[in-house]
């Protein structure tokens, strides 16, 4: 393992603030590992760091029109929380309110401090404890946090960078360049000529969502994305919730969503083939197979990317009635009134969207460092998926690529919680994932070959080809393994700090 000295900022003005667990992030994950907590640790004491001045994450950071989830909110929803809305895709309002609500309604939002961004973390052996640096508000005062155990909530991406490529001419273009993760307040684009490049999740929201008022709307796509179309309500879902109490009617239709969802992931990775004459099958039934041949035959296996969901068939509505259009060409050069494609066509534009992706954040860009050395994540092993060879009482939350993020994340926090219990029963401080496995093979974080995700693997951790370094993206397995099975094996290694260190002692979490 690679590792160098990192020097740590100091503030003579402020003392350090103990908390048995420092959360990273107000997101949909931080909220629920808060919950989490209260639940199954209720003698731990918790404080979350938000770097942003509201809570929500990712549902409170984009406002692009028609911003919504890809994932049924059955799944994407708290375990412990039933969804109850009819609405099953959800828009990104009513899924804001729904982390808020469920902050609120659990006294978690009392322990968020906004405006808290934290740059660094070091954890020292000899004390057994985590200190976390941070900025605090607009002027970045240096604020200081001790802990015992650091859960790392922030999600995968950068919020203060997006990816965009450089586009030859761009400044020659006499319109808007917008890229979604920074869309303008009251941006008007009534009767205006939009493109917007991309053709994945993104960009499949907005071009049927734009139609409304824009004059005509351009899905301008390198190559094709496999789509879905599903109901936006699960009849079965509000049928349930009619008959049956909330919460039971809620984890049926979890189960059945989850169940679904390994199903037909399998039948990708089993019959790649099949699976792709299906999908096909359901678009040519909208569109006809000339478009489908044109603009909507990947060159890929299902699931070596994720699959795009277009609620409705909104995207195919908006095709068919003319308000929209779906060009596959690559960009030449942008020109003063739009693009010039390779193919010698021209696409005349006002505004353009460049729905190009995220950029891939590793650690919610912390420097970590353990005894004063710093730790790279790409000179890492991801144990289980959410701990880190070599780094002590740190977890992250990260959830599945071939299905809701928040089933990954559940189960993460019950299992840190399973883990902070164990300690505390046996008398340990430490616990450190250590890889000394000869015959596990290192593989990828992630093995999509999206260019977001491959942009960004390098610098990631990596997973093995065996148990407990492999990433199963299979909740039922993970399910067993996180729920219900053994929490010492051969991989974790649990230590006593020595006993002349001292335990601080936790200070009362106020509201600011």
């Amino acid at each position: 393992m690679t590792v160098q000295a990192i020097p740590q900022p100091t503030s003579s003005t402020t003392k350090a603030e103990h908390v048995d667990v420092l959360i990273i992030g107000a997101g949909l994950s931080g909220v629920g590992a808060g919950y989490h907590l209260q639940a199954n640790c209720p003698d731990k004491s918790y404080a979350i760091l938000e770097g942003r001045e509201t809570m929500g994450g990712t549902w409170d950071l984009f406002k692009y029109p028609g911003i919504r989830s890809d994932s049924d909110m059955y799944t994407l929803g708290y375990s412990f929380r039933p969804w109850t809305n009819a609405k099953a895709i959800a828009d990104g309002p009513s899924i804001l309110s729904y982390v808020k609500d469920t902050a609120a309604d659990y006294g978690i939002d009392k322990h968020i401090r906004y405006s808290h961004k934290v740059i660094s973390a070091n954890w020292s052996t000899q004390d057994a404890l985590w200190t976390i640096h941070a900025e605090r508000g607009p002027m970045k005062e240096p604020v200081t946090f001790t802990a015992n155990f650091v859960f790392m909530c922030g999600g995968y991406y950068n919020y203060d960078e997006a990816y965009t490529p450089d586009f030859e001419g761009r400044a020659d273009f006499k319109g808007e360049v917008i890229h979604p993760q920074f869309w303008p307040e009251n941006l008007d684009y009534s009767g205006k000529k939009v493109v917007v490049i991309g053709s994945g999740a993104t960009a499949m929201t907005l071009v049927p969502s734009m139609t409304d008022k824009a004059e005509h709307v351009t899905m301008l796509q390198r190559s094709p994305t496999y789509v879905v179309s599903r109901p936006g309500e699960d009849a079965t879902a509000n049928w349930l919730r009619k008959h049956l109490p909330a919460k039971l009617a809620y984890g049926i239709t979890r189960w059945k969503n989850v169940l679904f969802g390994m199903y037909f992931f399998r039948m990708c990775m089993n019959k790649p083939a099949k699976v792709k004459d299906y999908l096909l099958g359901m678009v040519r039934e909208q569109l006809g197979d000339d478009v489908v041949k044109k603009h909507f035959t990947p060159t890929y296996q299902p699931w070596d990317q994720r699959l795009c969901l277009v609620p409705d068939g909104d995207l195919f509505e908006a095709l068919n009635t003319g308000k929209a259009s779906v060009v596959t060409d690559h960009i030449d050069r942008f020109t003063e009134t739009g693009i010039k494609l390779k193919s010698g066509e021209t696409i005349d534009a006002d505004i353009v969207v460049t729905a190009t992706g995220l950029k891939l954040q590793v650690w919610n860009g912390l420097d970590v460092s353990v005894d004063g050395n710093v730790i790279k994540p790409k000179d890492t092993m991801a144990y289980k998926g959410f701990m880190y060879s070599g780094v002590p009482n740190l977890a992250s939350s990260f959830g599945y690529t071939n299905a809701s993020w928040t089933l990954k994340c559940d189960l993460t926090c019950e299992w840190v919680c399973r883990l902070l219990k164990h300690m505390d029963a046996k008398g340990f401080d430490q616990a450190t994932p250590n890889f000394i496995s000869d015959d596990v093979a290192r593989e990828p974080w992630l093995d999509l070959t999206s260019g977001y995700v491959q942009r960004a693997m390098e610098e990631f951790p990596k997973q093995g080809s065996k148990t407990p370094w492999k990433l199963h993206q299979n909740y039922a397995r993970d399910m067993m393994m996180l729920r219900f099975g053994k929490l010492e094996d051969e991989a974790l290694t649990f230590t006593k700090k020595p006993q002349a260190a001292q335990k601080p002692r936790s200070t009362p979490m106020a509201a600011e």
